[in-house]
């Protein structure tokens, strides 16, 4: 019985070399996925998870939340 030969390389291998090359591709990400996400939050979400962390006080997230709210409204109108 004769084997399969492709190239000078057994079946088998190509196989198994075609399916790693799948994989790789598969797990490379051009983006991380925690750097997208951060890419898509806009300020406000951003502030709101600073104070829930405790980087800023109270009266800090006050103060930039209502210039964001005064900026999203200049910018509506």
């Amino acid at each position: 019985m004769e084997h399969i030969w492709f190239g000078g390389m057994h079946a088998y291998w190509w196989i198994f070399w075609v399916v790693m090359i799948i994989l790789f591709l598969m797990f490379l990400e051009p983006i991380p996925k925690k750097e997208a996400k951060k890419r898509r939050e806009n300020p406000l979400e951003i502030l709101k998870r600073r104070y829930a962390t405790g980087e800023i006080d109270t009266e800090e997230y006050e103060e930039r939340k209502s210039r964001l709210e005064e900026t999203n409204s200049v910018e509506k109108n």
